[in-house]
């Protein structure tokens, strides 16, 4: 190895090659070495090929020893700051922030330069969304301690990033709330805590000194309400900068940190009512739990204004926040009793409720009237929604379904055969980190144009791959189905001379991999050894690298298998028309697999024996997929799924994962061999998360609902009892799918009802209404399989009211009817009634009167004949009631 003095006069006579090898090496320390005496001329010529070098290296991703290397050679070397900003604020460039910040500040001492804090503020407005966080510790590292900070929302963000994910490797981490008091930073930053919209979402963040379990939750305001009871930061600025952001509005999960601060602060009775008018306004107009928030404050006044309270209950009674509203209802109840020369003009704003959806809310609204007002005069307004309870039976007009039918599915949009389009599309795919797009038409415009105009293809794409996000820079290791790399690198050698055939090694040994012949199990064309990768992804993966083999070659017009319909189906007859432009040339093994999947299921002699006219192999296999009928229908059954043991030592993961789940799998039908493996569906680990590529798989399958159902299942799962978010969104891509349904599908669909966030549960909804449209919607299945999960406490039954509820208004009130029939009787049965019953029974009682269907529910009459007053006995009755009267 060459000393550092030999390497100093080496690149002080005009060898920068070592240099560069240093910084490929990750060694930043022998970088700084090496620089040190050299003089500026030198090192402003070393800067100049510096620049170059890295310009070639536009595909490479720099890791954090690399990148921090590159610092301390950039900041040795190039002139300005904006020359050093415009390479080290590269998104491909990963820097150890604390320790390159250390570095840097050596060299630049060194070399006796004064632009260090130029280069931290021109970093810092670079900042973007996927900013590295050793970016900011880099950045922050850089700046003067008396030099006033930036204040951009991505350095602020990346700043709370900093402060929920210490640098471990200095020993213990210290407790926040003395990091904080230590921090230059808090003074400027802390108002822009309640600036930034959607910041309280990562303000949220715990923090760990030993485990997951004994860890210190929402440490962020818990720390800054001590601060203040310190008096290290002012409590009145807290104070009104946590309600002045509630009044600005915020996603609600994003709100959620400011109501915390505001709960740790316990401001007192005077405090309050110094804000009660920005307290009003919260209870009137904020999402439900920043009202209840300041509804409880408000109560807790001694003597708050009756009039103010008046005017704000107007609004909050026709919210359709049931809590709320049921709070408020009290609150007016108590300032009736209090001021009895009001309650006639308490009781008028109480009549307000009479109109709420909930009708225990409504029944609560009449009885309150009732007791602090007169009846109402005899022809006078009558309440915009009458209380099923009031009077006699209500009369209504039976009525089912009423869902337009979606026609068939769209066709595919025309192959690229233009440079211009191809570039926008391939723009639009690595743009960003979303993933779950079918990749055929791209990869179908790569073959088409890659042959004939490489070097053109290559001169677009390339800017295009420069700006990509960098969540497609590399294969991410945990997820097993990660496609980045593949499809990274197969977008990087488009267009360019095809090598000879040794230097193609990676393409062939990952077609090898998938054909290898697997000693455990029974023959398979396509072999799967993850069982974290499903069959169709690894279908996926084998086209992708059977592209990468062959891209470039002459003769080939376009996929065989590129769909002819938006939801991936294929039209037999396009595919015969191009077999037979192919002529005697053969298909490409998986290409031509792939195509068969996507064509109709069912026996079709008379276009079998076109496909054998062409007196080809690939012709003949056409023929003999297209006598078998295609792959046949499996066998499912629901088998219960376990959490897995827990590991040696700490296994903090172990205790996210639910207890158990219901699943799904499949088995081909007797005597059929399954090929493939597609019918041969076992559960993976309840940790596997696939999600984003889970809405790839149903244009692999496109005619085969539940068996592509059975491969999302696992995501659509866990978005109900995990709370991942995006589970569920393959679902509406199901409802596309021809074929039979099934378990798989029912299941899907009662756990994406139960999902965590609104979108997965929207997505259910669009899924069932399209199921519903199509006359394919198994009620009774789905109600089935969600009272199981509910009764058995396997997910969250209050999250399920909401999309079930607006089915039925969107015209699907009959298939709710009897999807909650089904529900209701192992819920009604359960030791203890599941939270969400109660709003159940009242929908079903509204979709059964509004139906006029009479369905059997075993169990709602014990209910119902109970005594006492529960919700669950109130609401039992009056569906009984309904029931009776149909």
């Amino acid at each position: 190895m060459k000393s550092t003095v030999r390497r100093r006069r080496e690149l002080a006579a005009g060898g920068s090659s070592d240099l560069f090898d240093l910084v490929d090496a990750g060694s930043a320390d022998l970088v700084a070495a090496a620089l040190t005496g050299l003089p500026e001329q030198r090192r402003r010529a070393v800067g100049v090929e510096l620049t170059e070098w890295f310009k070639t290296r536009r595909s490479t991703f720099w890791g954090s020893a690399k990148g921090t290397a590159l610092a301390v050679a950039v900041v040795g070397c190039l002139p300005t700051a904006a020359q050093a900003a415009a390479l080290l604020s590269r998104r491909s460039v990963a820097i150890d922030g604390d320790r390159a910040a250390r570095l840097v500040r050596v060299v630049a001492v060194e070399r006796g330069i004064d632009w260090l804090p130029e280069l931290a503020r021109r970093m810092a407005d670079k900042l973007t969304r996927d900013a590295w966080l050793g970016h900011w510790r880099f950045v922050a590292g850089l700046l003067p301690a008396d030099a006033a900070p930036p204040t951009g929302e991505r350095f602020v963000e990346l700043w709370v990033q900093s402060l929920g994910t210490p640098d471990r490797r200095r020993g213990a981490p210290v407790p926040l709330v003395d990091r904080l008091r230590a921090d230059p930073l808090l003074p400027a930053l802390l108002p822009r805590l309640f600036e930034i919209d959607g910041l309280g979402g990562p303000m949220m963040f715990d923090e760990v000194h030993t485990d997951w379990e004994n860890r210190r939750r929402h440490v962020l305001p818990t720390a800054l309400a001590q601060l203040a009871a310190e008096g290290v930061v002012d409590r009145a600025a807290l104070l009104d900068g946590a309600l002045g952001r509630l009044l600005r509005g915020d996603r609600p999960a994003a709100l959620r940190a400011f109501t915390v601060l505001l709960d740790q602060l316990q401001p007192g009775t005077q405090e309050v009512a110094a804000r009660a008018t920005d307290y009003l306004r919260l209870l009137a107009d904020a999402p439900a739990p920043v009202a209840v928030m300041a509804q409880k404050a408000l109560r807790a006044l001694p003597d708050p204004e009756p009039e103010a309270v008046l005017a704000a209950s107007r609004e909050v009674l026709l919210r359709p926040d049931k809590a709320l509203v049921r709070g408020q209802l009290t609150w007016l109840d108590r300032l009736a009793r209090r001021h009895p020369d009001r309650a006639a003009q308490i009781a008028e704003v109480i009549a307000v409720a009479a109109g709420h959806p909930a009708v225990d809310v409504r029944d609560r609204a009449a009885a309150l009237t009732a007791r602090h007002g007169p009846a109402p005069a005899a022809g006078g307004p009558a309440p915009a929604t009458e209380p099923a309870s009031a009077g006699g039976p209500a009369v209504a007009v039976g009525r089912g379904d009423d869902l337009p039918h979606p026609g068939p599915p769209a066709p595919a949009p025309a192959p690229i055969t233009d440079l211009d389009e191809l570039t926008e599309e391939v723009a639009a795919l690595v743009g960003t980190e979303h993933r779950g797009e079918p990749l055929d038409r791209i990869l179908d415009g790569l073959v088409r144009l890659a042959p004939t105009d490489g070097p053109r293809l290559r001169a677009a794409l390339d800017p295009v791959l420069a700006r990509r996000h960098w969540a497609w820079a590399a294969e991410h290791s945990w997820d097993p189905c990660c496609l980045c790399g593949l499809v990274s690198d197969l977008l990087e050698t488009a267009g360019e001379p095809r090598p000879a055939a040794p230097q193609r090694g990676r393409w062939a040994a990952l077609l090898a991999a998938v054909r290898r012949t697997d000693p455990q199990g029974p023959p398979r064309e396509l072999i799967v050894t993850d069982p974290r990768v499903p069959v169709p992804h690894a279908l996926l993966r084998a086209r992708l690298a059977e592209v990468g083999h062959h891209l470039g070659e002459p003769g080939h017009p376009g996929l065989l298998a590129a769909p002819t319909s938006a939801n991936g189906a294929l039209d037999p007859l396009a595919l015969l028309e191009r077999l037979t432009a192919l002529g005697e040339r053969q298909p490409w093994r998986w290409d031509l697999t792939q195509a068969l999947l996507r064509l109709p299921t069912g026996v079709d002699d008379t276009l079998a024996g076109k496909a054998e006219a062409l007196r080809t192999p690939a012709g003949d296999r056409v023929a003999a997929w297209l006598r078998a009928g295609g792959l046949p229908d499996p066998v499912a059954r629901l088998v219960p799924q376990a959490r897995r043991p827990r590991r040696i030592g700490h296994d903090w993961q172990h205790d996210q994962l639910p207890p158990r789940r219901i699943a799904v799998e499949l088995r081909p039908p007797a005597g059929y061999p399954d090929p493939y493996g597609l019918l041969t569906v076992d559960p993976p680990p309840m940790e596997t998360d696939h999600a984003t590529w889970a809405r790839m798989w149903p244009s692999v399958l496109p005619h085969h609902l539940g068996v592509v159902a059975a491969y999302v299942l696992p995501q659509v799962t866990a978005a109900a009892d995990l709370d991942r978010r995006d589970g569920a969104l393959a679902l509406p891509l199901l409802a596309e799918c021809g074929g039979p349904g099934g378990p798989a599908v029912d299941v899907a669909l009662a756990y994406g009802l139960a999902a965590r966030h609104g979108v997965d549960r929207v997505a259910t909804l669009d899924a069932l209404l399209g199921l519903a449209a199509t006359g394919r919607l198994d009620a009774a299945g789905v109600g089935a399989r969600l009272g199981d999960l509910g009764a058995g406490q396997l997910v969250k039954l209050t999250r399920a009211v909401e999309p079930l509820r607006d089915a039925a208004g969107a015209g699907a009130p009959l298939s709710v009817w009897r999807l909650l029939a089904a529900a209701l009787p192992p819920l009604l049965a359960a030791a203890t009634p599941p939270r969400g019953l109660p709003d159940l029974l009242t929908l079903a009682a509204e979709t059964a009167t509004a139906t006029g269907a009479r369905i059997e529910v075993p169990g709602l009459a014990e209910v119902a004949g109970r005594g006492g007053t529960s919700r669950v006995v109130t609401e039992a009755r009056r569906l009984h009631r309904a029931l009776a009267a149909g």
